[in-house]
């Protein structure tokens, strides 16, 4: 899973799909993986048809969930605080 949380933003990237901007990766307390980063315009839905990136969406599919933000304990609070996952 981690691995594969290197592999993602750095992959959107050379697809033209998310910038250069900082990622922020960080743990939520019940060991969920948080990462922010920013989409180019238009990346999310040409993400949604490009071969590199469902492969690697595939790989993270076979090991963890997608949970919505909202349903992790820290977004119920004002300033949500996750813990830095550092690589």
């Amino acid at each position: 899973m981690l691995q594969l949380t290197r592999e993602h933003v750095a992959l959107l990237c050379a697809e033209g799909l998310a910038t250069n901007h900082p990622v922020t990766t960080c743990w939520a307390k019940d060991g969920t993986v948080v990462e922010a980063f920013e989409w180019e315009a238009g990346g999310t839905e040409r993400a949604h048809t490009n071969p590199a990136v469902l492969k690697l969406w595939e790989r993270y599919a076979a090991v963890c969930d997608y949970v919505p933000l909202v349903s992790l304990d820290e977004s119920s609070t004002r300033f949500a605080s996750f813990k830095p996952l550092k690589f």
